[in-house]
């Protein structure tokens, strides 16, 4: 099978690619990963999962090591192939779209508490492999801060802030203008901000790579360059067949979450819609452009747009700076899309008019139509599972989703949480998705500009 043409596609191409290499990111120009093998031949296991990337390794380490079940990984390309080894690796405290005000009215406080506490879960958890598995992912602490890029939004941070504190006890911290521009970032868009300290960054290709480790060492089967082509049922069981052999399983994980295809199976078909994100990293700040920024070293910065931005300064000086990018896969590396980017970031730093990018890239986040994630049982046989619409937020989530799949696939309970008690819904008139997002973005361009 040859490699695709271009980007791959989830609404556009029939098959994910075989083997294909990393994207030329800043990330995997720092990884020599150890080469994975094809499936070969026939095989049968108790759980297959499909995806290489922090749900499906999680899950795997949990299944191979909690629960006595060693599973097989199948990765059409390579581990950590998709938005995993693509992310702008903040490890925050929470996923989906909705804020804990927006779940507080929709389902009531009892529910948000306990959404805050399995978000706050997730970021433990991607301590806890990191420190299981000896990680190197350059884990650095510094914070994450939420920035008001309009005057006018410094009230609805400094709400926010106040709910944090008193419903959840999160230690969160207003920071006001002058303190921000003093202490944090001299940014010419940035009016007050919320600090939260607990957030840190990583590496998310060495991050994934690491998980990679720890479930192969626990007992799974990993296999790259073995994308799904064919699936039908034997009996009770479920037939994946590869390029190179086939798996039998008893039970099936879907852990490909934004790179799933359109049509994959009929537990997940147009159940999400895969969006891209772009980001650019510059050549390494100087002295003198440090000094000027004053941006501090470890934080994480995300603006308060509709379409949101996003940067962190890197171990090395350079600035890593992220956004929404072109609608569909054939136009995700036109040269737009890096100057919109470069351009963005120059206006919220003017100091770095000027700076070259060393790197651009893209990847695909899985939206979902309600604004909110899923981990869940697909069917009534209870043979097949999945976890996905992270909404562009899901290093910390999608770690522990891993785990609890593997509980789920190991007959265990889950929270009594709207992410385990309903499939995710399907996006009605489900290919006009694009035209639909196509107007999202100008209104957004409008909304921010206004």
């Amino acid at each position: 099978m040859a490699e695709l043409p271009g980007m791959y596609d989830p609404l556009t191409h029939s098959h994910p690619g075989r083997g294909s290499a990393y994207p030329d990111s800043y990330w995997a120009s720092g990884v020599t990963p150890m080469p994975v093998p094809a499936l070969q031949g026939d095989r049968q296991t108790e759980v297959a999962v499909i995806g290489g990337g922090y749900t499906g390794l999680s899950c795997a380490y949990e299944l191979a090591a909690k629960h006595a079940i060693q599973p097989i990984v199948l990765e059409a390309n390579r581990l950590g192939w998709g938005c995993s080894g693509r992310n702008a690796g903040f490890v925050l405290n929470g996923s989906g779209r909705l804020s804990f005000s927006q779940m507080e009215q929709k389902w009531g406080s009892a529910t948000s508490q306990g959404i805050y506490q399995e978000y706050r879960a997730g970021i433990d958890r991607v301590s806890e492999l990191i420190h299981t598995g000896q990680i190197t992912c350059d884990k650095t602490p510094g914070g994450y801060l939420k920035v008001a890029h309009q005057p006018r939004l410094v009230r609805q941070l400094k709400a926010q802030a106040d709910l944090m504190q008193r419903r959840y006890q999160d230690p969160v911290r207003f920071i006001d203008t002058l303190e921000l521009q003093r202490d944090y970032i001299k940014g010419a868009e940035a009016y007050g901000a919320l600090l939260f300290p607990y957030c840190f960054g990583i590496h998310p290709l060495k991050l994934a790579l690491g998980y990679a480790d720890l479930a192969r060492q626990a007992g799974a089967g990993l296999y790259e360059s073995s994308p799904v082509l064919d699936w039908q049922k034997e009996g009770q069981r479920h037939r994946l067949t590869t390029p190179t052999g086939s798996v039998l399983a008893d039970k099936v994980v879907i852990a490909s979450n934004g790179y799933t295809l359109n049509r994959f199976h009929p537990t997940v078909d147009h159940r999400h819609f895969p969006v891209l994100s772009s980001v650019i990293v510059t050549e390494p700040l100087n002295e003198q452009q440090l000094l000027a920024c004053g941006i501090k070293p470890g934080l994480m910065v995300m603006d308060t747009r509709a379409l949101k931005y996003y940067y962190r300064l890197l171990p090395d000086n350079r600035i890593l700076f992220g956004g929404r990018g072109a609608i569909a896969g054939k136009e995700a590396n036109h040269p737009t899309y890096r100057q919109r980017l470069l351009k963005a970031l120059c206006n919220g730093l003017p100091q770095l008019d000027g700076i070259g990018v060393d790197y651009f890239w893209s990847g695909w986040v899985s939206v979902s139509l309600d604004d909110y994630p899923r981990i869940c049982q697909a069917d009534e046989q209870g043979s097949i599972f999945y976890s996905m619409g992270y909404c562009g937020s899901g290093v910390s989530f999608a770690s522990q989703a891993g785990k609890r799949l593997a509980e789920r696939v190991a007959g265990m309970n889950s929270p009594a949480l709207p992410f385990f008690q309903s499939p995710l819904p399907k996006f009605p008139l489900a290919r006009w998705r694009r035209m639909g997002l196509w107007g999202f973005y100008h209104w957004g361009r409008f909304r921010d500009w206004l």
